[in-house]
């Protein structure tokens, strides 16, 4: 199995910078697809970014794009998500997700995931 454990969430403030970190084991991460999505409260889990093994290549939602970035380093095993000028609507709990298949926003592509980490951006 691949075991996915996601850190670094809280409350924060509306306009504030946060970085979630989720943290690999039990395969070898880097031929893996990962990538985040969120779930709000009583709302369906939705797709956040992803970045592709084969060629490093990154996708965004757009309610995210050009506030979040994300990477991996696979010498560490993990994953990062930074998000930028955090909005309310940004609040959510946050999924680390990884698949051997490829990531075009289902939530059925993903084959592992992490636990979740509670992000609040208070206005």
């Amino acid at each position: 199995q691949l075991q996915l454990v996601e850190s670094g969430g809280g409350l924060v403030q509306a306009g504030v910078s946060l970085t979630l970190s989720c943290a690999a084991s039990g395969r070898t991460f880097s031929v893996y697809n990962v990538g985040w999505y969120r779930q709000p409260p009583g709302k369906e889990r939705e797709f956040v970014a992803s970045i592709r093994w084969t060629d490093g290549s990154i996708s965004f939602a757009d309610s995210v794009k050009d506030r979040f970035t994300t990477s991996r380093s696979n010498p560490n095993n993990r994953l990062y998500l930074q998000m930028n000028s955090l909005k309310p609507e940004d609040t959510a709990v946050y999924f680390c997700a990884a698949t051997k298949k490829s990531i075009h926003g289902s939530v059925n592509d993903i084959e592992y995931w992490g636990q979740g980490t509670q992000v609040t951006v208070s206005s």
